[in-house]
């Protein structure tokens, strides 16, 4: 096999590590890309070409961590991943580790942990790899990472997110969600919320976007109910899609364009939280971005004739 096949065999696996331990889809990119030149560079064969391209992909990771955590310091209004449509990577055995682990909530969870704790968390026990071998990835002692994994793990454990285990219940109220939604339904909104449901954008100061989080299942629905049904005024449209391993959808103007992505936690029935990503930035990787506020005009000109009109 050549090292053009071992690498390609081996890159859905190298893009799931490095989106865990980043959160974005085209950083995440950058360091497959990057860990296959340094491979294709390299003057000798690995021992193990698996523990050479992980190990490459993670160190890679770790450093645009450490210098992406200070830009998001300075982020406008609330960060989110890049909405992930599909992982790649599949593997059986760790099927449920593997979905929960890249989901918004998980994601903004290993936010919480330093670069070495989150690279250590995702690699020992998300992929399952040994100590000899996260120790060779992150550069420390096999006993310095069992207590970065010990710290990752009470850190994660504390505010886990557990999810709706019923995926066919799950896909059948987020559809009755996005229903719901359409249609403007605050009574059939509230009755698919959990008391304390959340929801909250990121536009990063780059699209219209919710100035803050808001909380409470009454809240959330009217103003779903306010917002969402007027957008058939300009022809945008909703795509239900899995979206980081959970329901979701992707908005869409009248050209097919993507406006946002709105990614949904589903446990007990109930949504527990609606995240809503609009930042253009984020958004190249799902199809071709839409002008949020040419849309956003429209609409208020929209609303304006239709007042007008009565």
């Amino acid at each position: 096999m050549s090292r053009t096949e071992e690498f390609q065999e081996l890159r859905p696996l190298l893009f799931s590590i490095a989106y865990r331990i980043l959160g974005s889809v085209s950083e995440a990119e950058d360091a497959v890309q990057e860990t296959w030149l340094r491979y294709a560079d390299s003057p000798t064969e690995p021992r193990s070409v698996k523990a050479f391209l992980s190990a490459t992909v993670t160190r890679l990771s770790i450093d645009v961590l450490r210098s992406a955590r200070v830009r998001r310091e300075a982020y406008v209004g609330p960060w989110f991943p890049e909405p992930l449509l599909a992982d790649p990577y599949e593997d059986p055995e760790r099927a449920a580790e593997l979905a929960d682990s890249v989901s918004m909530a998980a994601l903004l969870l290993l936010e919480r942990l330093s670069p070495l704790e989150r690279a250590v968390f995702v690699l020992r026990e998300v992929f399952d790899f040994g100590f000899p071998e996260i120790a060779s990835a992150v550069g420390r002692s096999e006993a310095a990472c069992r207590q970065l994994a010990v710290r990752a793990r009470r850190h994660m454990t504390e505010g886990r997110p557990r999810f709706e285990a019923d995926r066919s219940e799950r896909d059948e109220l987020a559809a009755r969600f996005f229903d719901a939604l359409r249609e403007g339904d605050v009574l059939g909104l509230q009755d698919l919320l959990a008391a304390d449901a959340s929801m909250a954008g990121d536009g990063g100061g780059k699209t219209p976007q919710l100035a803050r989080s808001v909380t409470g299942a009454d809240n959330v629905a009217r103003l779903l109910a306010a917002v969402f049904p007027g957008l058939a005024l300009v022809d945008v449209t909703f795509e239900p899609r899995e979206v980081n391993g959970q329901p979701g959808a992707i908005l869409h103007d009248r050209d097919g364009k993507v406006l946002q992505v709105l990614a949904l936690d589903v446990l007990d029935g109930r949504i527990q939280a609606i995240r809503m990503v609009a930042n253009p930035d984020k958004l190249g990787h799902v199809g071709p971005v839409g002008d949020v506020w040419a849309v956003h005009r429209e609409l208020q000109e929209a609303r304006r004739a239709a007042r007008l009109d009565r």
